[in-house]
């Protein structure tokens, strides 16, 4: 899970693997490794990860001074715990049961909408955005004086998760609070309600997700990460304008899925 390797491609004489797939082979035992771990809770430092998740909303830019101690420590980006994915799981069911419950959903509905947000939601798209970011910082955000390093793929990943959680939290857990009596009155004041709680959620997926990226010394022109905060906050006005409700539209999204 090393988000940085060397991509030098000499043999030994010895027979010794090269640097490169020496360092794969690391990565690789370090994965089995922390997927061993999903199912020994014993092990898991369940108080450090409830610590990052609280760090996530107030100050994001200490847990990424976290992920630096231990790349000198444990010569690695990625998280080597769990933990975080374990409560980040459980977050998202309790949160999508309490989704189920405000739409008055039925026990059934309710577990087919669960297991559409964890399965295709959160696991599927997860994947799909932490290779897409892995791809592109590799491809254009590499430092050219720092060939030799790469992102790993585990590092996007971990990245992700925690630009995820804060979004989760917002739209998945104080919206609940709003969403009958405020969000969804078919009025101005609702809909400004939902759509800056929208705003706020993906405003936090942006910034954490582009301090995941600045944090490692090899990259380059990060900055660009910010970029989508533009569209966003036009898109933002111009549903003010029209009158766009995002919850409305996410509540008729997830009846639609349970049918």
């Amino acid at each position: 899970m090393l988000p940085s390797t060397s991509v030098n491609s000499s043999v030994q004489g010895n027979g010794v693997l090269n640097s490169r797939d020496a360092a794969r082979h690391t990565a690789g035992a370090k994965r089995y490794k922390y997927l061993r771990r999903l199912f020994r809770f014993r092990q898991m430092d369940f108080e450090f990860a409830a610590w990052q998740m609280l760090y996530l909303f107030t100050s994001p830019q200490r847990v990424y001074r976290n992920f630096h101690y231990r790349k000198q420590t444990k010569d690695q980006w990625a998280r080597d715990d769990p933990a975080f994915l374990v409560l980040l799981s459980v977050w998202l069911c309790v949160s999508t049961i309490g989704f189920g419950f405000v739409l008055d959903m039925g026990f059934f509905e309710t577990i087919k909408l669960l297991l559409w947000v964890v399965f295709i939601d959160c696991v599927g798209v997860g994947l799909l955005i932490a290779t897409l970011m892995w791809f592109i910082s590799n491809k254009y955000l590499v430092k050219r004086q720092s060939r030799d390093y790469d992102v790993e793929w585990g590092y996007a990943f971990d990245v992700h998760l925690n630009a995820f959680y804060p979004l989760l939290v917002i739209l998945h857990f104080i919206q609940l609070f709003f969403i009958n009596h405020v969000i969804l009155t078919d009025t101005f004041i609702g809909y400004l309600v939902g759509n800056t709680l929208w705003l706020v959620a993906v405003g936090y997926y942006i910034y954490v997700t582009f301090l995941g990226y600045s944090a490692l010394p090899f990259l380059k022109n990060t900055v660009i990460l910010l970029y989508p905060f533009a569209p966003l906050i036009l898109l933002y006005g111009l549903s003010l304008a029209l009158g766009w409700n995002f919850t409305h539209t996410l509540c008729s999204f997830y009846k639609y899925r349970v049918k």
